[in-house]
């Protein structure tokens, strides 16, 4: 919350707006005095790495009444208020909307009680209403996340993490109750993200029987080797008649059938607090702006909307639409249409469904096809590459294909490295960093002829490479060979795994998301040690190459002062601006500075590492769906080219590059992305991340001319005033 408030606050005065800050939420709202603070531009410093919310939230009884709503009403044409704002959750922004339909309304009253004149209530006679969603549950439709859920996931994987170590230790079953009373959606992706055992959410009871199947499940699990168990469940978990399923009830379920030392771990408000993950901060900074655009932009005729996120972009939607639809799905569940209640919580949350319930449990083939594929790891190792590789394992053996893994990418497929492997051989890699299987940056045309042969012994059908540039490249040069190799014309996909984000044909790269955090954490130390001594400027070093995506948004999650990347040329005016800046930001109580800084190789001294470390939620989750995807279209592709007992595949689209493009993922030709990339600096010739350069730069300080950010005039801008306030 405290990245958008202080988004909208410098938004808000850059545009030249006044801006307000509201204490406690609506009951500061309908106290007014002191609870209502005009900012200025240092007031929401230092606080994007802070948890919860600096201006405080609470319930309130009083705005729920009329006399309420019209003492709020009072306090905001008192200070000239006619756009806010409101974070917070469904209930927070339903009273918003009910406050604003009921505005002209309260203005007459306090006209007639002689509280403000007729004048008055004509000069304020429209309220403004931007929501952004505050809510850990994810639980709000219309928008793919909503602020704070990123964030609880990471509470909920330290913890889980942390389980798993004592749980191998003693052989021990741990069941683990997370937040979700009416949404699953944090119980469903923690277990995604875990490769839980077993899962219970509100929105899929079990069917009756289930104690036996879970029971036996458990048992198998151990009798394969297992020396652990994970149960997850949601608080609001309950079986198909309504009656609740507790963490109590579980654990004793399993030690009086199975025996196993089993301990119950409540999480509770833990995955409340906490500092917010970079997702968070940037997906609230990049919401907290489009809230601002969409106040000023407003008119009486525009209903209330919501700032909402749909892939990459923030979207406005209107907030009435999306309460109403929020309240369909749990009136789907009331009624016990448990699938369509599923459906109805959007793709996301039901491919997610899907995915868990595909790869948690062994699943066998109706029958055994014969097709043989390999998976590889290429370049520099990076998190989730595991978790991508265990779920295409998983995925091709529900298929029904033979799968071997090589180790030591190209160079070792040129060296015979190849091993098959079975379902349980991939057990545990779903938290694991760096590459289980190995990776090395050679490319295979040092090794063409070997890979060849390899390829024609192990009679591989298709190829399944992992990594970054170089596993794009490597492919590439496999698909160019093919005319002089027919044993090349196999199916191929490119997962892009690197911290860079440079693969063509995706906006994000697996990795990418751990490395930002790894990042943002190591800046969050660095400006906390600077607090104590005043004076300072800290310039840190990325990795990433000639490609700034890790340095912009790392600088945008922890409030840097500026980031200089290779794409975006900048000369010694700008440096002298930003020098001024920084020599004026010395003259106030925030006596430090924070520049990031990524170059080509070669022109800087080591940067910070950000290759290790455990993956975040986002790349193991993002590692699982991209290796099953890429399976799933590698298995359709080869039953395509599948002719007269042989697969022959030499057509540009049996060689790909899976990628998330905006809201979908889609499939890209190797050969086509080759016009669209920059071979030189090892980067996409586009890069839709640009974009956010100026969000960081407005953010940090405000010495850039409007025009830069829209079109048109906007001169109505000086005469607006906003207001923010926090819903419980």
């Amino acid at each position: 919350m405290n990245a958008a408030v202080r988004a909208v606050t410098r938004m808000g005065i850059y545009v030249g707006a006044k801006v307000f800050l509201i204490c406690e939420g609506y009951e500061g709202l309908v106290e007014g005095g002191e609870h209502i603070k005009q900012a200025n531009w240092l007031s929401v410093s230092n606080i994007i790495q802070l948890g919860g919310t600096v201006i405080g939230s609470a319930r309130c009884k009083a705005f729920t009444t009329r006399e309420g709503r019209r003492a709020a009403a009072y306090n905001l044409v008192q200070r000239g208020i006619t756009n806010l704002c409101v974070i917070g959750g469904d209930g927070s922004l339903t009273g918003a909307n009910i406050f604003r339909s009921e505005w002209g309304s309260l203005l007459a009253e306090l006209v007639k009680e002689g509280k403000i004149s007729e004048n008055t209530a004509q000069t304020y006679s429209h309220l403004n209403i931007a929501g952004l969603v505050g809510s850990i549950d994810n639980d709000f439709c219309g928008t793919d996340m909503t602020i704070g859920t990123d964030s609880a996931l990471h509470r909920i994987m330290e913890v889980i993490d942390a389980i798993t170590t004592t749980a191998q230790s003693h052989q021990r079953t741990f069941v683990l109750e997370v937040m979700g009373r009416h949404c699953g959606y944090l119980a469903l992706v923690s277990a995604l993200a875990s490769g839980a055992d077993w899962l219970f959410i509100p929105e899929a009871p079990p069917e009756d029987g289930w104690e036996n199947f879970m029971c036996e499940r458990l048992g198998v699990t151990r009798s394969r080797g297992s020396r652990l168990n994970i149960i997850i469940i949601a608080e609001g978990a309950m079986d198909r008649h309504g009656k609740p399923i507790t963490s109590k009830y579980v654990k004793d379920l399993v030690v009086q059938r199975l025996g196993f030392d089993t301990r119950v771990t409540v999480l509770g408000h833990v995955q409340r607090g906490g500092t917010p993950s970079a997702f968070d901060r940037v997906l609230s900074s990049k919401m907290g702006m489009e809230a601002v655009m969409a106040l000023l932009e407003a008119t009486p005729d525009t209903p209330a909307c919501v700032v909402s996120l749909s892939g990459n972009q923030s979207v406005r939607l209107p907030l009435m639409e999306c309460v109403q639809m929020t309240k369909e799905v749990q009136k789907a569940m009331d009624e016990k249409r448990f699938d369509e209640a599923i459906q109805l919580r959007g793709r996301s949350f039901e491919n997610n469904w899907n995915i868990y319930k595909l790869l948690a449990h062994q699943k066998v083939s109706k029958e055994k096809t014969s097709f043989s594929l390999a998976i590889l790891n290429v370049g520099a190792p990076a998190a989730g590459m595991n978790a991508a590789v265990r779920s295409a394992v998983r995925c091709a053996i529900c298929q029904g294909h033979t799968v071997y893994v090589v180790h030591d990418g190209f160079e070792g497929l040129a060296n015979g490295q190849v091993q098959e492997v079975g379902w349980h051989d991939v057990a545990g890699w779903l938290g694991r960093g760096g590459s289980m299987l190995g990776t090395k940056r050679t490319l295979p045309k040092s090794y063409m002829e070997k890979i060849v042969e390899n390829i024609r012994t192990y009679n591989i059908h298709a190829l399944l490479v992992i990594g970054g540039f170089e596993a794009y490249e490597g492919v590439l040069q496999l698909v160019e060979a093919r005319g002089h190799y027919e044993e090349l014309c196999i199916v191929m996909c490119v997962i892009p795994a690197t911290i860079s984000n440079n693969v063509p044909g995706t906006d994000f790269s697996l990795g990418s998301d751990t490395a930002v955090n790894a990042a943002m954490e190591s800046c969050d130390r660095i400006k906390q040690s600077a607090s104590g001594t005043k004076r300072r400027v800290f310039v840190v070093e990325t990795m990433g190459g000639y490609c700034g995506y890790l340095a912009t948004v790392t600088g945008i999650a922890v409030g840097a002062d500026a980031a200089y990347v290779f794409e975006d040329p900048f000369n010694i005016q700008d440096l002298k601006a930003n020098v001024e800046h920084m020599t004026e930001k010395m003259k106030t109580e925030i006596q430090r500075g924070l520049v990031l800084r990524c170059g080509p190789p070669g022109t800087r001294p080591r940067p910070l590492s950000l290759q290790g470390g455990a993956p975040t939620p986002f790349d193991r989750n993002y590692g699982t769906k991209l290796g099953m995807k890429a399976m799933l279209w590698m298995s359709e592709k080869l039953q395509m080219v599948y002719r007269k007992g042989r697969v022959f595949a030499n057509t540009p689209d049996s060689a790909c590059v899976i990628g998330l493009k905006k809201k979908a993922v889609a499939f890209s030709p190797v050969t086509e992305l080759k016009k669209d990339t920059d071979f030189e600096h090892r980067m996409p010739r586009e890069q839709w991340w640009l974009n956010l350069r100026l969000m960081l730069k407005m953010l940090a300080h405000y010495r850039i001319s409007m025009a830069d950010y829209v079109s048109g005039e906007l001169e109505h801008v000086t005469r607006s005033t906003l207001s923010i306030e926090t819903g419980f």
